[in-house]
């Protein structure tokens, strides 16, 4: 973590791998709304609790799912929105990560 961050940031690869597959005019957007988020700067960032703790982040028609465990902000699923509700293999997807990291992070 970079002194001038607040966060760490985590990503799946599954997230990495998302982000390449986009325009890069939109990586760029997504790239820098991540910087914003590490630095602690949520301002003009538009994100959604789908199911505390996980949360949506919204970039354009992208959702870039998340949660934040002490410092740490693990970005764990992204899809492309096409319907007006998160859909709940997403959601579950989410919780089961989560549920696994929390799980590590014990021990």
């Amino acid at each position: 973590m970079d002194m001038g961050n607040k966060y760490f940031v985590l990503f799946l690869q599954n997230v990495k791998d998302f982000i390449e597959t986009l325009p890069s005019e939109d990586q760029g957007k997504i790239n820098a709304t991540i910087t914003s988020i590490e630095l602690g700067s949520f301002e003009s960032i538009y994100i959604k609790t789908v199911r505390t703790p996980i949360k949506e982040l919204i970039i354009k028609k992208y959702r870039i799912i998340f949660f934040i465990h002490h410092t740490t902000i693990y970005f764990i699923g992204a899809f492309v929105k096409k319907t007006a509700k998160t859909p709940s293999k997403e959601i579950k997807n989410a919780e089961k990560i989560y549920k696994i990291i929390i799980e590590n992070n014990k021990k």
